[in-house]
């Protein structure tokens, strides 16, 4: 999330096995999703 949440300019938390964030900017929706995708192939292999 700490890395996610800067480009839609939010912020977020959780817990370690439950995340979530929210955001002012919906136009860096994409660029997050990519980045997440991005985590979740680096962490996977």
């Amino acid at each position: 999330i700490k890395e996610v949440a800067p480009l839609i300019q939010g912020g977020g938390g959780g817990k370690q096995n439950m995340a979530q964030a929210g955001g002012k900017n919906p136009a860096g929706l994409p660029k997050a999703l990519d980045k997440v995708r991005e985590l979740i192939a680096t962490h996977a292999s």
